[in-house]
């Protein structure tokens, strides 16, 4: 094994007892219980009141929000399985439930982790197909919305069962309190599989959102540069812009730091990395449950102002104003129930 200190972990495997002080001071494993406990708390907030919400709310309940409810509870489960139980073995120092649990945690992280990323490209997409309208008068229903949630689970399934029947594995990695694909210690059979998901489940979505959301904002421009005397026109288009440049960033955050390792570990064999620093993309990945849903959800107008309505005893704080703006088309996180498929200001 390249990452960390192989005769220490050769003497106390994973699962047997602490690996500090071998593979990481005590404290490093302390700071990282902490910051999951911190992620643990937040994310069963933000992505509890995301699903609270839509059921208090039926405006709210439209297909194109769909997905933003699939996100959240691909968050929760992430938050269960992976996050969690990563606070927990961090603070005893190892993986103290056993293989069959990291293989099965393993599993889960990646499966719902995945879930959670297709499903910001299928968002990204179903904008694409609303508002720029490449089929013409297309209507988003119902059962398109139905069938991308559905997309996202069932190819993250098939992406992430066959570590569990030998191509690759699910094996503790970093500082051996959290488990995921064996993408660091080589070997064809590792290797293959890494790249085949480094495709499927990176390149695949990153593609997506970057052609979707680049043929948004050019529609939008478009939009905007035949009305340069709209200020509301002109502004749409700066928030929207803002928009887009942090939904990619927040992707990268998410997932370059696994692509990125798992690349380097394929092409050069030889390549040491120690185990805090192979525990990065893990924690990373984990993170994005918390920062996903105020960019996607919370930072969505309609969504804000019924939630801020529900924590002020069903007052609203924003007033009409902000409900009526709420419905403009222009605002890329927000195409109300009623708002035909245009790229028009309401």
């Amino acid at each position: 094994m390249r990452a960390g200190n192989i005769s220490a972990y050769e003497a106390l495997g994973p699962f047997d007892g602490p690996q500090w002080p071998h593979l990481a001071p005590r404290s490093t494993f302390f700071t990282v219980a902490a910051v999951m406990c911190m992620v643990v708390i937040l994310a069963f907030f933000v992505n509890g009141m995301v699903i609270v919400v839509t059921l208090k709310y039926k405006k709210l309940r439209s297909p194109l929000n769909y997905i933003l409810v699939n996100l959240a509870v691909a968050n929760l489960m992430v938050t269960i399985f992976g996050s969690s139980v990563s606070f927990s073995n961090n603070i005893v120092g190892y993986f103290f439930m056993g293989k069959a649990v990291c293989e099965f945690e393993g599993f889960m992280v990646s499966l719902t982790g995945i879930v959670g990323l297709w499903s910001l490209a299928i968002l990204a997409f179903e904008r694409y197909m609303v508002i720029c309208k490449p089929m013409g008068d297309f209507r988003f229903q119902q059962k398109h919305a139905v069938l991308g949630c559905s997309f996202t689970w069932v190819w993250s399934f098939i992406w992430t069962s066959p570590p569990l029947f030998g191509w690759c594995s699910y094996v503790p990695e970093g500082l051996k309190t959290s488990c995921g694909p064996n993408w660091y210690t080589g070997g064809t059979n590792n290797n293959s599989y890494i790249m085949v998901l480094f495709l499927t489940c990176f390149i695949m979505p990153l593609s997506t959102i970057i052609f979707s959301y680049s043929n948004l904002l050019m529609a939008l421009r478009a939009v905007a540069a035949q009305q340069k005397d709209s200020e509301t026109t002109q502004r749409a288009e700066k928030e929207v812009s803002r928009m887009v440049i942090a939904m990619v960033l927040a992707f990268l955050i998410c997932w370059l730091p696994y692509a990125t390792f798992a690349v380097v570990v394929a092409v050069n064999k030889d390549v040491v990395i120690e185990p805090t620093v192979a525990s990065l993309p893990s924690y990373f990945s984990k993170t994005a449950t918390v920062y996903n849903p105020i960019i996607y959800v919370f930072m969505n107008k309609q969504f804000r102002n019924c939630l801020m309505t529900l924590l002020c005893c069903g007052r609203s704080p924003f007033g009409d104003d902000e409900t009526s703006t709420s419905s403009a088309r222009t605002d890329v996180t927000s195409v109300s129930e009623a708002g035909g498929n245009k790229v028009t200001p309401a």
